[in-house]
C-alpha cells in the first residue's frame, strides 16, 4: 500500500512541478535572493509552527489507539439514525483518533454491526471535528478566527450529509467490506500489528514516534509546495485562478486531496494560501483534506469494496464542493 501511495505522491508532485515551470516560462519568472529568502522564510514558518500540533495529536491519538477498544466507542454512538449521526460526528471531540488507523476503525466498527452511514460519518468527522485540530486551527488562523467556524461547521454538516447519501446509496450494506485481508488489525503506522506484546507505555511512545514521523513528510513536501506557489503567485502567476471564486474552490480541493496532509498541520499550511486566494476556496481546502487525500484513498481501497468506495469519494467531493460554493454565494 505504502508503494501506491508513494507512486500516486511521485505523480502529483511531478504534475506541481511541471505547473509551475509552465508559469516560470510563461511568464518569465525570474526568482531572486530576496524570493529565495522569502520561499525559507514562508517554508519554515509553517514546519515550525504545525510541529508542536503534530507532537500533541500523534501522543493522543497514540494513547487512544492503544487503550481505547473499538467496542467502547460502539457503546457511546447512539443507535437512533439521527442521533447516531450526531453522535458519530462529534465522538471526536473525546477521542481524537489518528488518521492513520481512522480506516481501518471504521471498517473493523462496520464489522461489529455499526451502520454503514453512521461509520462513514465518523470515519469523515473524526479528523476534523477533535480538539487538536480545531485548536491548530485557532493558532494558525489567530487573525481570521471565522475560519475556525467554517471548517468545524462545514466538517460537521459535511460528514452528516455525506453518511446519510451513502447510505442511502448503498443498497448491499452487508457486503461493502473485503474480506481478504488476513489481519484486520492493520495501520498506516503498523502500531495494532508489532504493538500487542510490548507494555502500553512503551507502545505509546512508539506509535507516536512513527505516527509523527510518517506525518512530518507530509508536512515538509506541503509546506514546500505552499511556499512554492507564494513566490510564484507574487509575480501573478496565478491570476487565472484565484480571478475565479469557483475555480479557487476547486483548485483548492486538488491540493487538499493532493498535499495528503495531515489535519493536525494543515491549517498552517491554509492560512499560507489565505494571502492569494478566498476564504471559501480555503475552508474547501480544510474541509476536503482530512476526509480524503491519497493515503486514505488507498486504505479505504484496501479495506471496501470499490464500487463502495467510489461512492463515498464522489459523494465527499460533491457535498465539499456544494458547501464550499454556499460559503462563497454568502459572501466568505
Amino acid at each position: 500500500m505504502k508503494n501506491y501511495n508513494s507512486r500516486i505522491l511521485a505523480f502529483f508532485t511531478l504534475s506541481v512541478i511541471i505547473l509551475l515551470l509552465f508559469i516560470y516560462e510563461k511568464y518569465g519568472i525570474i526568482i531572486n535572493i530576496e524570493e529565495i529568502g522569502d520561499f525559507a522564510s514562508i517554508f519554515t514558518s509553517i514546519v515550525l509552527e504545525a510541529i508542536p500540533f503534530i507532537i500533541l495529536g500523534s501522543f493522543i491519538s497514540a494513547i487512544i489507539q492503544i487503550c481505547i477498544s473499538e467496542e467502547f466507542l460502539t457503546k457511546l454512538i447512539p443507535r437512533a439514525s439521527i442521533l447516531g449521526y450526531i453522535g458519530a460526528a462529534l465522538i471526536g471531540l473525546i477521542f481524537p483518533v489518528c488518521e492513520c488507523a481512522i480506516v481501518p476503525i471504521t471498517r473493523r466498527l462496520m464489522k461489529k454491526g455499526l451502520p454503514v452511514g453512521v461509520g462513514v460519518t465518523f470515519m469523515l468527522a473524526v479528523p476534523i471535528i477533535n480538539p487538536v485540530v480545531i485548536m491548530s486551527t485557532y493558532y494558525a488562523f489567530y487573525d481570521k478566527q471565522a475560519m475556525v467556524v467554517l471548517r468545524t461547521v462545514g466538517g460537521f454538516v459535511a460528514a452528516i450529509l455525506i453518511g446519510i447519501i451513502v447510505n442511502a446509496l448503498e443498497e448491499n450494506k452487508h457486503s461493502i467490506i473485503l474480506e481478504t485481508i488476513e489481519n484486520d488489525n492493520y495501520c498506516n503506522c503498523g502500531c495494532n500489528a508489532s504493538f500487542e506484546n510490548q507494555s502500553k507505555f512503551k507502545a505509546i511512545f512508539e506509535h507516536t514516534n512513527r505516527e509523527f514521523l510518517d506525518i512530518i513528510g507530509y508536512l515538509v513536501f506541503g509546506a514546500f509546495i505552499s511556499s512554492g506557489f507564494q513566490v510564484v503567485a507574487s509575480h501573478g502567476g496565478f491570476d487565472f485562478i484565484s480571478d475565479n471564486k469557483v475555480l479557487v474552490i476547486i483548485f483548492m480541493m486538488f491540493l487538499g486531496f493532493s498535499l495528503s496532509l495531515c489535519s493536525e498541520a494543515d491549517a498552517f499550511v491554509g492560512k499560507s494560501f489565505l494571502a492569494n486566494y478566498s476564504f471559501s476556496g480555503v475552508a474547501a481546502f480544510l474541509i476536503l483534506g482530512p476526509m480524503l487525500d491519497i493515503k486514505n484513498l488507498m486504505m479505504l481501497s484496501g479495506a471496501f469494496k470499490k464500487s463502495f468506495v467510489f461512492k463515498v469519494v464522489i459523494t465527499t467531493i460533491s457535498v465539499v464542493f456544494v458547501i464550499s460554493c454556499l460559503f462563497m454565494l454568502c459572501g466568505i
